[in-house]
């Protein structure tokens, strides 16, 4: 399976539509955003994927991010999700406080956890578990940036949407 992630769009609709394109050229089979969409607008440009999305430190209107991931066929999960494919098991959380994030990293619950907020992409692996911040849609901070995950290589892609 093939994992698009994305975090910090911060209503950048040209960077959006990018990382949406990269991720239908590549076929991914799912689709992670760890937040921060900030605006409801933005969550259309996402239609067409398999989206799940958990909420960031910046996205005000809830009640509208939900039912805008309602009208697409997206489901938001709130502050956090996981889910396990290909006996891969995977969390997702903002970042917004990094000891959560090192906690989930440390738990060994998890083979790949998925973070956003820093705006840097990074890649580490912690014990035994794979961290991946695919950096800023937006591009806060230097290039705008998404990746792919693969879940039978255990592999990840960074793309810079420029």
């Amino acid at each position: 399976m093939l994992i698009g992630i994305c975090s910090d769009s911060h209503d950048h609709i040209d960077h959006t539509r990018k990382a949406v394109h990269f991720f239908k050229e590549k076929k991914v089979d799912r689709v992670i955003h760890a937040g921060d969409y900030c605006s409801p607008f933005i969550v259309p440009i996402f239609e067409g994927l398999n989206l799940h999305g958990i909420f960031g430190n910046n996205d005000g209107d809830k009640y509208l991010l939900m039912k805008k991931f309602d009208a697409i066929g997206a489901t938001l999960h709130g502050d956090f999700l996981s889910f396990e494919n290909d006996g891969v098991k995977v969390a997702a959380y903002h970042g917004t406080h990094a000891g959560i994030t090192r906690s989930l990293e440390l738990s060994g619950e998890y083979d790949l956890v998925i973070s956003g907020h820093t705006h840097e992409p990074r890649l580490d692996t912690v014990e035994n578990t794979l961290s991946v911040n695919p950096g800023s849609v937006n591009g806060f901070d230097g290039d705008p940036m998404a990746a792919i995950f693969d879940t039978l290589t255990r592999k990840v892609q960074f793309k810079e949407l420029v």
